[in-house]
């Protein structure tokens, strides 16, 4: 399994950010089609002295990542691309990484 985790920094209005996220990335986002799966969490930082470094961590599964690729890379997949500037005003990272289950 490949996941591409979406790391959403802190934004600077986090009340407009997940008004738009929930209201208007996802209907967008939930256009894709492909995924195996569809992670979303805010982030939590380990240490509870210090914030953690991301607001939102989101994580979409295919078999490959290939298969992730070939699903931003349709017409929903770029559109959900596209409409991530509109709110991701603390900054966006994205990595691919290839999970493997030891439990």
């Amino acid at each position: 399994m490949h996941r591409l985790s979406i790391l959403y920094g802190h934004p600077q209005d986090p009340a407009a950010f997940d008004e738009y996220y929930w209201n208007t990335h996802i209907p967008i986002a939930r256009e894709m089609t492909g995924l195996k799966k569809w992670t979303i969490g805010y982030g939590e930082s380990a240490d509870p002295s210090q914030p953690s470094p991301y607001y939102l961590v989101v994580g979409l599964y295919a078999d490959s990542r290939a298969e992730l690729e070939a699903v931003l890379a349709s017409p929903q997949g770029q559109a959900a691309v596209a409409d991530v500037p509109n709110f991701a005003t603390g900054g966006v990272t994205f990595v691919y990484s290839h999970e493997r289950d030891l439990i």
